[in-house]
């Protein structure tokens, strides 16, 4: 809701003022009004005059649109040559003499009021009337008010004024008479070209004139702004320096600019130094509103508040927002030029409405050359799809697949921690172990002795399955025969053999002899370029001139034999995935989510860790020393699979894992088996999720939301702000990640972070570029 509040001051600072303020609001006819007083504050106005001194002081080098003609009197009482410190000082003393005045009992009565019937969401016109010139001088703005209530925005006025009469009606295009005075020091080119920027205009630019053009032109048309940059002075009378010879009063263009205000003149901005004299010359015609720079005003501050307030004016910024959103953006300036967000000020007409860019035009809405919402959100959505096909081109090319098998890496560590699985018991075999057996009948980590001893032991307890993850390519010696019966009849007993591979073993490794191809898995592993272990071979073609004809892995075979006793049997869906009870294994792409152009030969899925503090305590673990003397009780053995293999570094079968590198990290071969033997298993007893992956046209979706998500960050914030919701919003992709493996989906991270960042980025660079029309903020 927008609500005026009307302020009279009746007095000065000497004597103090009666205050009557009246609140208007649309939905009442009449005001609400209160009565106050505000006491005598001759000292408040004197630290005025000192800040006033000592601005002109910090201030003293800059390139200023002042009179070079005016001499600003100094008191000899105040140094014009001061620290910024000393004048920070004096500001902040300033705001809060200010507040602390306003505080008194008899005017707090009014703003406690005011805040009752407003609310911090409405649009608020502040408008001070007062005859004293002192007290429309002073920094209004700096009342705590207007920091409560951010759509708020102060405006000045003197007590007499009456309505204008206007016999204009809304014109093809706003009109625009702009002077561009004495530009000897200062660069008024800035300001033509952000006027020759605004949308729907028609624009007359007057360059150092003299008196008889500016007059002529004021009588010619209607125009509905008037438009002034150069040197400019309030010092005895508001005066503006048109050319390098010429200085001109209100008063000689008096008639000219009563007619141009007659013929429709709404707006005269002055952005020039010093300008409230003019303004206080235009209200005795009448003119509803005019903006100024109370103070000598820096070239460039000048420049950024034109380009701040038009853009926001014309894009459909209310006229007192679009002045507030212009003037403390200026605080980006302050670093440099103290007090920057001071100097801009309304001068209103209370018996005029304030302007609407909109309203004068007979075009509605107005089509601008700064890009309305229609055209930013196609150069949004257009920007979000070069950038996601970008990606996704990129993507394609595997370029971004290390990138992304790292960050999968990262986000399987941030899953909730899991138990082990009791399912399973593994008899490990360490150096030690290996070296206390007879060196004479040793052919592997096992002599038939220990391996009989080993076997017998188990089948006493009644294991469901036993794993044996030990090479054990040759025949056993004729004076076991209990063994040689074992391994030709125990149907619990799985081993393992290991396929022929050209490049790191062109002979592979065959499995026991006594045991049936149905009592044999192959060992093999299938690393990432990395090294890193993240595939799981369910099966694949047996390759015939390789000694390990076994079609199904070691994990298969040993989860096959488990499940036969739920009478849970391996069956094939029509497109050659794995089916176990109601669990189908659907195989890996050669390109899924990170992987992008692998070899997916045979039937693989990705290998879901148990997310445990380490991955060798996927089981309860036992040592073979243990089993053999005696010391693990049936119970731990009974109904389990037992995994049998070696830890011992002389093996050499050790493995990265998505846990990390390096030798404290890798894990023995044995434990990797449990792993995936327990994936397999969990899966179908206990649903627990296997990873999967999207579709590639979900995929591509959903990079292209994040890129969406992007554009739309870039395009309404401001740098700061940019990095801080950017940041979270790449915490978000992270999180949704997380939240996703944890139920087993691997969604694309990398690309979506990417399409995020660059899309947001561009936006911005292209917005801030269209929206400061010309960025000069260069000296």
């Amino acid at each position: 809701m927008t609500q005026l509040v009307v302020l009279n001051l009746s007095g000065d600072f000497q004597q103090g003022c009666g205050v009557t303020a009246q609140l208007w609001s649309a939905d009442r006819a009449t005001p609400i009004q209160i009565t106050g007083k505000l006491s005598s504050a001759s000292g408040l106005n004197f630290l005025y005059q000192r800040w006033q001194q000592l601005y002109e002081a910090v201030n003293a080098h800059r390139r200023l649109r002042r009179l070079r003609s005016i001499e600003i009197e100094e008191d000899e009482a105040y140094p014009t040559d001061v620290s910024e410190a000393a004048f920070k000082q004096l500001c902040q003393e300033l705001q809060q003499r200010l507040n602390q005045w306003l505080q008194i009992d008899s005017f707090a009565k009014i703003d406690r009021q005011l805040r009752t019937h407003l609310s911090r969401t409405d649009e608020i016109r502040v408008i001070v009337v007062a005859e004293d010139r002192s007290l429309l001088r002073f920094p209004w703005h700096l009342w705590q008010f207007f920091e409560d209530y951010p759509r708020a925005e102060l405006a000045l006025s003197l007590p007499e004024y009456t309505r204008s009469i206007q016999t204009h009606s809304p014109s093809e295009k706003i009109k625009i008479l702009a002077i561009l005075g004495n530009s000897q020091g200062i660069n008024t080119t800035k300001d033509q070209q952000l006027l020759e920027q605004l949308p729907n205009t028609e624009l007359r630019l007057l360059v150092e004139p003299d008196l008889e053009t500016i007059n002529e032109q004021l009588w010619e048309t209607g125009w509905d702004i008037l438009f002034f940059a150069g040197h400019s002075s309030s010092h005895i009378t508001g005066t503006i320096q048109i050319n390098r010879t010429e200085t001109l009063t209100i008063e000689q263009l008096r008639y000219g600019l009563r007619k141009a205000i007659e013929r429709g003149l709404k707006l005269a901005i002055f952005n020039s130094c010093d300008g409230l004299g003019l303004a206080w010359d235009l209200s005795d015609l009448h003119i509803p509103q005019v903006i100024v720079m109370r103070e000598p005003i820096p070239d460039r501050v000048a420049q950024a508040f034109l380009k701040h307030f038009l853009f926001a004016f014309s894009n459909g910024t209310s006229f007192y927002l679009a002045v507030r959103e212009a003037r403390e953006q200026l605080q980006a300036l302050e670093s440099e030029f103290l007090c920057a967000t001071w100097l801009p000020v309304i001068c209103q007409n209370p018996a005029e409405q304030p302007p609407i860019w909109q309203q004068w035009s007979k075009h509605q809405p107005i089509q601008s050359k700064i890009p309305n919402l229609k055209s930013q959100i196609a150069k949004l959505l257009l920007g979000s799809t070069v950038v996601t096909a970008a990606v996704m081109g990129v993507r394609f090319l595997g370029l971004l697949q290390p990138m992304e098998l790292w960050a999968y890496d990262r986000i399987l560590h941030l899953r909730p921690t899991e138990s082990q699985d009791a399912r399973l018991l593994i008899v490990t075999i360490d150096e030690s172990e290996i070296q206390s057996q007879n060196p004479d009948q040793r052919r592997g980590s096992l002599t038939d002795q220990t391996l009989d001893r080993l076997l017998q032991t188990l089948e006493k307890a009644q294991p469901r399955v036993i794993g044996l993850d030990v090479y054990r390519d040759f025949p056993t010696q004729k004076q076991y025969p209990k063994l040689i019966q074992q391994l030709r009849q125990n149907k619990r007993l799985v081993a393992i053999c290991k396929n022929s591979d050209a490049k790191y073993d062109p002979t592979g490794i065959a499995p026991p002899p006594e045991l049936s191809i149905q009592q044999v898995g192959f060992s093999d592993f299938l690393a990432d370029s990395d090294g890193v272990l993240r595939r799981h071979i369910l099966f694949q073609d047996a390759d015939p001139t390789s000694p390990c004809l076994a079609p199904y892995a070691f994990s298969t075979r040993l989860a096959f034999r488990y499940l036969a006793a739920n009478q849970i049997k391996p069956e094939f869906t029509s497109d050659g995935n794995l089916k176990l009870g109601n669990t189908i294994f659907h195989r890996l792409r050669d390109r899924a989510s990170g992987y992008q152009g692998i070899d997916a030969a045979g039937n693989q899925i990705l290998l879901n860790y148990r997310s445990l503090s380490q991955l060798q305590t996927i089981a309860p673990q036992v040592t073979l020393t243990q089993v053999l003397t005696g010391k693990v009780r049936p119970e731990a053995i009974k109904d389990r699979i037992v995994l049998i293999g070696v830890i011992a570094n002389s093996s050499g079968d050790f493995w990265t894992t998505p846990k990390g590198a390096g030798v404290d990290h890798r894990v023995s071969g044995v434990f990797v088996q449990a792993q995936m033997t327990s994936q397999i298993i969990s899966a179908v007893l206990d649903q627990r999720s296997l990873i999967w992956v999207w579709q590639s046209w979900i995929e591509g979706l959903w990079i292209f939301s994040w890129a969406t998500v992007g554009g739309l960050i870039g395009w309404k914030l401001r740098r700061m702000l940019l990095i801080g919701i950017g940041s979270v919003a790449i915490l978000g992709i992270t999180g949704l990640s997380v939240i996703f493996i944890t139920i087993g989906a691997w969604i694309p991270l990398i690309p979506a972070t990417i399409s995020l960042i660059v899309t947001g980025s561009c936006v911005y660079g292209l917005n801030r570029y269209e929206a400061n029309l010309f960025d000069d903020r260069k000296s």
